[in-house]
C-alpha cells in the first residue's frame, strides 16, 4: 500500500496494531490462569465429593450416641440390681 500523503492512516494503523498486541499480551495470561484454575477446581471438587462418601457415615452419629448411652445406662441399672 501506498501512505505518501496519509501519515495520519498510518499512524492510526500503527497504534491500532500495537493496542491490540497489547490487549492479547494483556488477556492471553488471564485466559491461561483461568484454565489452570479450572483444571484445579474439578481435582478440588473431586476431593469434596470423596470426603462426602468417607464422612456419610456421621448422619448417623447422634443415634449411635443416644444408643450407646441407653445401653451404659441400662448395663448400669442392672450392676445396680445385682449388688455391683
Amino acid at each position: 500500500m501506498d501512505f505518501a500523503g496519509h501519515t495520519g492512516w498510518l499512524l492510526g494503523y500503527i497504534i491500532g496494531l500495537v493496542v491490540v498486541l497489547v490487549v492479547v499480551a494483556l488477556v492471553v495470561p488471564i485466559l491461561l490462569l483461568a484454565a489452570r484454575i479450572g483444571g484445579q477446581a474439578k481435582r478440588i471438587n473431586a476431593g469434596l465429593e470423596s470426603a462426602e462418601q468417607n464422612t456419610a457415615g456421621l448422619r448417623n452419629l447422634r443415634t449411635t450416641i443416644e444408643s450407646a448411652t441407653n445401653i451404659v445406662a441400662g448395663l448400669h441399672r442392672g450392676r445396680t440390681k445385682l449388688g455391683g
